[in-house]
């Protein structure tokens, strides 16, 4: 006979399970409130959402630039035809983090089944609250962080295609697809996917599935690498770069005590007031005493692929960036830059310290996870690690204490997009330089949100400046129009160049030059406190050759994208094989 289930026992199982994903959801709206609680948009540093983005060739990464905003320009482009652009990008961004937290506690539940929920809500906050996601929020790389989420899911994938389980190849096909966002993203979801793929054993063949992962990556990795190759777009790079990019060492911890906290990043703007007085130590002492404890009972499984793969990649993540800002790791790269075609994408070293994540949160699980099986009771333990993990980093709420908050765009912008054309020429803007600072955004600097705001491609240098050094970009035709316009030539010369539009940015600090020459000779078209637009008379342009096989790499990202999310809830809902 069949003895029925209480429902006392069953009732509880899908709440506890369920905790991980609720306690992510929390972290995040604590990290994201304002720019979840507040309409606007996200306007901070490299984070420029606007109202609408439109798909020109520049954001098909059709232009001399290196392709680093593809695929995510173009995603934009399409979503914002039925959704707000701030919506958008915060809908991804919560998105992301959630995912994060949420997949560190899945990896947990794959690797250490036995460590239990609470581990799982550590590893969760080990995932959402620590330097990493703070200096990249405040950096504004919202897509990169994409990429970041990414990582655990990617394992879990992984192990599923390891023991041959249904629906690892089309959760493997998601992760890569969502972290195919940025061209950073992708990379780091394919080195963590082969990693554990490559390790020998399984109950299918190595080269096989490597094989398979490498396809996916290529799929996931089209939209930019055809781009690239088409535009040669960031073939060229400053070496300059290197350094200027480079890992930042923060008070009393060196750049090797940095990256191993998970911080480090070159910009020192970009960082929690925390990170920026002796308390970094203190923090950083506390996230890898807690990761520290879980070595010993991770040691126990050391033939588990994922741990010794998680454990490598750990290792090589903090070394790397670490080894690549001393001496012979900036010549290194240097010469990388200057002889090594698309080594630009890869400047920005400390990015590489995501890869870290997925070892320090089954690290921080599983000391969790021993000590509530010794000492068993409430978990005690768990709520002192993750009260740990937060006084580590005690200004990551509220967006990292109120930094990361929308901004609104005044009238102007909007009224201007309504009179640049598609095919009309491009678009020159003024002052010189890619940064702007707004008083409607606050007082950091920020990407000119003129690219993805109106219709026609907007030509910009790539040229940055960092610690007060120039990092040259690969806009050299953008270069030429700015060089025009500061020396106020005439109009024939910027219609020469496929000039069609200059756009004047009022508010904001940079250099004019002798611009207002070439604005006398030009027919205004709109004015006012914020912004002036004007008309170079007799230009128009073509679409790029390369468009139609650009949107082509698109689709077949999404179609990636989509036939693996089709694959997983085909495989999660489908009805299991009668057994004979």
């Amino acid at each position: 006979m069949l003895t029925p289930v209480s429902s006392r026992s069953v009732a509880p199982v899908l709440p506890v399970r369920s905790v991980p994903a609720l306690w992510s959801l929390l972290l995040t709206f604590v990290v994201l409130g304002p720019l979840l609680t507040s309409p606007g948009y996200l306007l901070l540093r490299d984070a420029v959402s606007t109202p609408r983005s439109f798909l020109t060739d520049s954001s098909l990464g059709l232009s001399d630039a290196a392709a680093r905003a593809v695929p995510q320009d173009a995603l934009l482009a399409w979503v914002t035809t039925v959704v707000d652009g701030g919506v958008a990008v915060s809908a991804i961004l919560a998105l992301s983090v959630w995912a994060a937290g949420w997949g560190a506690a899945r990896l947990v539940a794959v690797v250490l089944p036995r460590a239990g929920v609470a581990a799982q809500v550590v590893a969760a906050t080990v995932a959402i609250w620590n330097p990493y996601v703070a200096e990249r929020l405040l950096q504004g790389h919202w897509s990169l962080l994409a990429g970041y989420a990414a990582l655990p899911w990617a394992i879990c994938a992984a192990v599923s295609i390891r023991r041959r389980q249904r629906g690892g190849w089309p959760a493997l096909a998601v992760c890569l697809a969502a972290a195919g966002l940025t061209p950073t993203g992708v990379l780091l979801a394919a080195v963590v996917t082969l990693a554990v793929l490559a390790l020998p054993g399984g109950r299918n063949s190595t080269v096989m599935r490597v094989a398979g992962a490498v396809a996916f990556t290529v799929f996931a990795s089209l939209p930019w690498l055809t781009a690239t190759l088409l535009a040669g777009g960031g073939t060229e790079a400053d070496p300059a770069g290197v350094r200027a990019f480079a890992a930042r060492a923060e008070p009393l911890l060196g750049t090797l005590g940095s990256v191993a906290g998970l911080g480090g990043i070159w910009n020192g703007d970009a960082v929690p007031g925390s990170r920026t007085t002796p308390w970094a130590l203190v923090g950083t002492l506390l996230l890898l005493g807690i990761v520290a404890c879980g070595v010993p009972a991770l040691w126990r499984r050391r033939r588990h692929p994922v741990v010794v793969a998680a454990g490598v990649l750990a290792a090589v993540a903090v070394l790397g960036p670490a080894l690549a800002a001393t001496g012979p790791g900036l010549a290194a790269g240097e010469w990388s830059m200057a002889n090594v075609p698309g080594v630009g994408l890869l400047r920005d070293t400390q990015k590489w310290v995501a890869v870290a994540m997925p070892g320090y949160a089954l690290a921080a699980a599983a000391g969790v996870g021993a000590l509530q099986r010794r000492f068993s009771g409430p978990p005690i333990w768990a709520a002192v690690v993750v009260a740990g993990l937060v006084l580590a980093l005690p200004d990551l709420a509220w967006g990292v204490s109120g930094q990361v908050r929308p901004a609104r765009y005044p009238d102007g912008w909007q009224k201007v997009t309504e009179y640049v054309t598609a095919r009309d020429g491009d678009v020159a803007v003024l002052p010189g330089g890619m940064f702007r600072i707004f008083d409607f955004a606050g007082p950091a600097a920020v990407l000119d949100p003129a690219p993805r705001m109106v219709r026609a491609d907007v030509l910009q240098t790539g040229t940055l400046l960092v610690a007060g050094d120039t990092v040259a970009g690969e806009g050299h035709r953008a270069e030429e129009v700015e060089r025009l316009l500061l020396t106020g030539a005439g109009p024939d010369t910027l219609a020469a160049e496929g000039v069609g539009w200059v756009l004047v940015e009022h508010r904001t600090p940079g250099d004019r030059g002798e611009s207002q020459r070439t604005l006398a000779a030009l027919e205004p078209v709109y004015s006012d406190d914020d912004l002036s637009l004007y008309r170079v008379d007799g230009v128009t342009t073509d679409a790029s050759p390369h468009r139609a096989s650009a949107i082509a790499a698109h689709v077949v990202w999404l179609l990636l994208s989509a036939c693996g999310v089709v694959g997983v809830l085909v495989q999660r809902f489908a009805r299991p094989r009668k057994q004979s």
